[in-house]
C-alpha cells in the first residue's frame, strides 16, 4: 500500500491507497484557522505536524503495520510559509497561509520599482502576497524568534516543514513547491541569488531543490511504528493534475476546493503568459521538467463556508445544491466573491466582495445560487485566458470537495460550453501524491504507467444551456466586474 499525507489548508489528512488506485482508508482532522487581523490568515505549524502525524498513525494501524507500507507520498497546501530552528525542530511562529494578504505593501512598492516585469519573466509569476517569497521575508523582519535565529532558522512551504519532521532534519522541497516562493527560476535548478537578494531571503534558510518522485529518506521508526520510505513530493495543484491523468497538453484539471485551482500542462519548455496566468513546474522526475500555466481562484470552498458561518444562509455545505435548484435563476442576483482578493486573470489583492440585483424579491435561494455561478464565471474568463495564451482546454476534469456538487458540475460545462469530467474519486490530489510515491519507490516505471494502473472512473458532464442565456450571465458578470475596475486587468 501507499500512504499518503495531504496537508491542505482547512484540514489535514491521511489516505491508503492500493496499487490499483483503490482509496482504502481515509483518516482526517480539521486545522484551525487564525484570522488575527482583516486580510491575516495564519495556521499553528505545530497543530499542522501533530494532526498529520495523528492521521498517519491511524492509517497505519489500519495498514496493519508500517512494515505493510510501501511508501509514503506528502502533498500540501502551497506558498503557505514556516519558520522552525534547526537546532529544536521547533515552530518559531505560526505559519503565513497562501490567503494572506500582509505583504501587498510590500509587492505594490515592488512593482512601483519596475521589478514585476522582471520577476515574471524569471519566475513565472505575477507580483503578489500569495506567493512565499514576500511572507518569509516579512517573518525575518517581524518575528523576534525568527530575525534572532541566525544561521539556525529554516524556511519552508508545508511539505518541507512536514519531511524535516518525519525524518528528523532532512531539509527538501520538491520543484513544484519551490517554482511558487518566487525566489527560484522556472529553468533554474537551485535558489536564484538574484531573485533571493531582491527579497530579502537568505538562500542557507531554504532547503535543497528535489524532483517530485525520489528518495526522500523515511521516517524516524518511533513515529510510525518503523522506517516508511518518503517518495513522493508535490503541492496539491500539481498533485490533482498528476491524479486526474492531465500529463499532456489540451486537458486541463480544476481543484475545486478552499479555492479554485485550473492547471494545464504546457510542455517541456517554460512557458510564458501574457494574460496574467501563472508559468510552473507541473512535475520534475529524473531532473527533466514538465510545465503548466495555471490560473487561481481565491475562493471557492471557503466561499461556501462564509455562506454557513458568516452569514447563516445555509446549515451545511452540501445543502448549497439543493437551495440553488430551489429557484430557477439568479434571479438578477450577481456575485462577486472577492472574500480574500481577486487571483487570475484579474490580480487584484484589494479587491472586495459585492453583491449586486438585491431587491425585495431576493431570497437565500438567490444569493446562495448566485454564490455558486461566480465559481462558474471566473473559470471561464481562466479558459479565456488560457486559450490566448496558447494552452486551449478540449476538456475539464473536476476534483476536490466542490467539485461533488452536481448541479457546479453541469454549471461549469453550461458557461464554458465545454466537456467536463469528474472523477469518482475526487480526491485527485492525494492520488496523484500516490503515483509519484509509486514511481519514487520503484514501483511504475513512470507516471503514464501508474495513472493507467491507478485510473479512476469520471462521469461526464455536456454543455446544455442555450447560448442566449449563456451570454446573459456572462454579461451581468463582466458589467460588475467593470464596475470594481477589475475588467481593464484582464485586458493588460
Amino acid at each position: 500500500m501507499i500512504l499518503v499525507l495531504d496537508a491542505g489548508t482547512t484540514s489535514t489528512r491521511a489516505m491508503l491507497y492500493g496499487l490499483d488506485g483503490t482509496r482504502l482508508a481515509t483518516a482526517q482532522r480539521e486545522i484551525t484557522q487564525y484570522y488575527p487581523r482583516p486580510g491575516w490568515v495564519e495556521h499553528d505549524a505545530d497543530e499542522i505536524w501533530t494532526r498529520s502525524i495523528a492521521c498517519a498513525r491511524d492509517m497505519v494501524a489500519q495498514a496493519g503495520g508500517a512494515d505493510r507500507i510501501a511508501a509514503i507520498g506528502v502533498t500540501n497546501q502551497r506558498e503557505t510559509v514556516i519558520a522552525w530552528d534547526r537546532r529544536t525542530g521547533q515552530a518559531l511562529a505560526r505559519a503565513i497561509v497562501w490567503q494572506d494578504r500582509r505583504t501587498a505593501g510590500r509587492c505594490d512598492a515592488l512593482r512601483a520599482e519596475g521589478q514585476e516585469a522582471w520577476i515574471q519573466q524569471r519566475t513565472g509569476l505575477v507580483m503578489d502576497p500569495y506567493f512565499s517569497a514576500t511572507k518569509m521575508r516579512w517573518l525575518m523582519d517581524h518575528v523576534a524568534d525568527v530575525a534572532a535565529a541566525g544561521d539556525a532558522l529554516a524556511l519552508g512551504t508545508v511539505e518541507s516543514w512536514l519531511v524535516w519532521k518525519l525524518t528528523g532534519g532532512l531539509h527538501v522541497s520538491d520543484a513544484g513547491n519551490a517554482s511558487r516562493t518566487q525566489l527560484m527560476a522556472l529553468d533554474g535548478l537551485a535558489w536564484d541569488d538574484d531573485l533571493c537578494a531582491l527579497f530579502g531571503v537568505p538562500a542557507t534558510a531554504l532547503p535543497i531543490i528535489v524532483d517530485n518522485a525520489g528518495d526522500f529518506g523515511a521516517t524516524l521508526p518511533e513515529l510510525l511504528g518503523g522506517a516508511i520510505p518518503i517518495r513522493g513530493l508535490a503541492g496539491d495543484q500539481q498533485a490533482a493534475t498528476i491524479g486526474q491523468g492531465c500529463l499532456e497538453p489540451g486537458a486541463a484539471k480544476a481543484t475545486l476546493g478552499t479555492g479554485a485551482f485550473m492547471l494545464a500542462p504546457a510542455g517541456v519548455r517554460p512557458p510564458r503568459s501574457t494574460h496574467r496566468l501563472l508559468a510552473t513546474v507541473l512535475c520534475q522526475l529524473a531532473g527533466r521538467r514538465t510545465y503548466a500555466l495555471e490560473g487561481a481562484v481565491f475562493v471557492a470552498g471557503s466561499l461556501v463556508q462564509w455562506l454557513r458561518d458568516g452569514l447563516g444562509l445555509i446549515a451545511q455545505a452540501a445543502d448549497t445544491e439543493a437551495i440553488a435548484r430551489s429557484v430557477p435563476d439568479n434571479g438578477g442576483v450577481v456575485m462577486l466573491p472577492a472574500l480574500s482578493g481577486l487571483g487570475a486573470p484579474y490580480w487584484r489583492p484589494a479587491a472586495t466582495g459585492v453583491i449586486t440585483g438585491l431587491t425585495h424579491a431576493t431570497g437565500r435561494g438567490h444569493i446562495v445560487r448566485a454564490a455558486l455561478e461566480s465559481i462558474a464565471h471566473q473559470v471561464h474568463d481562466l479558459a479565456r485566458a488560457f486559450a490566448a495564451d496558447g494552452v486551449p482546454w478540449n476538456t475539464l476534469r473536476l476534483d476536490g470537495g466542490m467539485s461533488a456538487n452536481d448541479w457546479i458540475a453541469q454549471d461549469m460545462a453550461d458557461i464554458l460550453d465545454l466537456p467536463v469530467q469528474r472523477s469518482d474519486d475526487v480526491e485527485t490530489t492525494a492520488r496523484g501524491a500516490a503515483m509519484l510515491a509509486g514511481v519514487g519507490a520503484g514501483l511504475f516505471d513512470d507516471l503514464t504507467q501508474a495513472a493507467a494502473a491507478m485510473k479512476t472512473h469520471r462521469r461526464h458532464f455536456e454543455p446544455a444551456m442555450p447560448a442566449n442565456v449563456r451570454d446573459v450571465r456572462l454579461d451581468a458578470w463582466h458589467t460588475l466586474l467593470a464596475t470594481q475596475g477589475c475588467d481593464a486587468a484582464m485586458k493588460e
